[in-house]
């Protein structure tokens, strides 16, 4: 089989046609499902222009149904996008309560034990605000449960859910996921529970471990 990096293939997002991921059919596994996708998002993380339209695209979701936000939560190194989506935010159609007239961004610590933490001196940025959690793929929404049980802890109300690729629009019937990037975009993919995926039942390898840092090639 050729290399997982000359597999990749540009997919272009049904939702906003300026907007692009790379991707690879196969058998990897994340931490907590098998998957047949390898979705490579580092373009809109690390690249400016894409970023920048990125953020274009998700205020244009989120300005009809989300008022306001006082901070984006940033998980899986998706900084850089979180500080493009601020600064479209702030460009006065959503509504905060932060002294300083500027949507904040920051990225929370994670522990010995995988639960994310705030340090003291950011806590003010999540107590009694209207948070955005942004993340690069959603899949299971286990991530997403840890970073809202997290933000909720200490004091932060959760106003909206946005990633760049999601498996679901509505996390725990109580979020509402904005992504750029759906099941629609990738063609039959699939998502398993590790105890009931067909690629073990056939005795085919994993290839890859994947995260929102990339991939580590098992075989």
């Amino acid at each position: 089989m050729a290399e997982i990096k000359d597999r990749m293939m540009k997919y272009v997002s049904q939702k906003d046609r300026n907007i692009m991921i790379n991707a690879a059919q196969g058998h990897f596994a994340t931490s907590h499902s098998h998957i047949n996708y390898y979705i490579d998002v580092t373009r809109i993380k690390i690249r400016s222009s894409e970023g920048i339209e990125a953020a274009r695209s998700v205020r244009a979701k989120l300005a009809h149904h989300v008022t306001n936000c006082d901070c984006i939560v940033c998980l899986d190194s998706t900084l850089v996008l979180g500080g493009y989506l601020a600064e479209e935010l702030n460009k006065g159609d959503f509504a905060m309560n932060n002294t300083h007239d500027a949507v904040y961004v920051v990225e929370p610590e994670e522990n010995s034990i995988h639960q994310f933490m705030f340090r003291e001196n950011v806590k003010p940025a999540i107590q009694g605000k209207d948070i955005i959690v942004l993340v690069d793929t959603m899949t299971t929404g286990e991530t997403m449960h840890r970073a809202i049980e997290c933000i909720e802890y200490y004091g932060g109300r959760v106003a909206a859910v946005v990633s760049i690729f999601a498996t679901q629009d509505i996390l725990d019937g109580k979020y509402k996921v904005f992504s750029l990037f759906t099941t629609e975009d990738l063609p039959g993919y699939a998502s398993y529970p590790p105890t009931d995926c067909p690629y073990c039942d056939k005795g085919i390898p994993i290839e890859a471990m994947v995260n929102g840092f990339g991939y580590s090639k098992l075989i």
